[in-house]
């Protein structure tokens, strides 16, 4: 059993100064410049009084293939999704952007921590897509670390 003392009193503190988001997306493809990234969605972690870490906000967007991206029909065969189908309600990248990560950028701040640091399987695949939207749109202010991840 750990002692109260030895838990740490904020995920800041926990993380070195990172809030973990779980993120994953789904992709048109395996190259992030050229491929649509079709759907994005993303778990902010938050730890309890007790020092264990649970879900808190789960965002989540449909996106519009970004205008001349390429479509691999094997990853829709293997993804599943249909990207012209009428009730995906799918936004465009910078819309998507926004949605998922204005709220990431405001619990980074008030759980006093620095950056995001995005947490997944094959992370840095999915780092790689958002970055690549970021770019693209000219998002600003990204929330995610820009190489690390767990």
């Amino acid at each position: 059993m750990r002692e109260l003392e030895d838990i740490p009193t904020g995920i800041a503190q926990r993380f070195r100064g990172f809030l973990p988001v779980v993120v994953d997306v789904e992709t048109a493809g395996f190259d992030a410049q050229r491929h649509a990234l079709l759907e994005i969605a993303a778990v902010v972690i938050r730890m309890r009084p007790d020092g264990l870490l649970e879900p808190a906000t789960t965002l989540a967007c449909h996106v519009l293939p970004f205008v001349g991206s390429e479509i691999d029909p094997r990853a829709l065969a293997f993804n599943g999704i249909d990207p012209d189908h009428p009730f995906r309600d799918a936004v465009s990248e910078l819309d998507a952007l926004h949605r998922v990560l204005t709220p990431v950028r405001r619990a980074v701040k008030s759980n006093g921590c620095n950056r995001a640091i995005l947490v997944g399987h094959n992370a840095h695949f999915d780092l790689g897509f958002v970055k690549a939207a970021v770019e693209r749109t000219g998002y600003k202010r990204n929330p995610f670390h820009s190489f690390s991840v767990f």
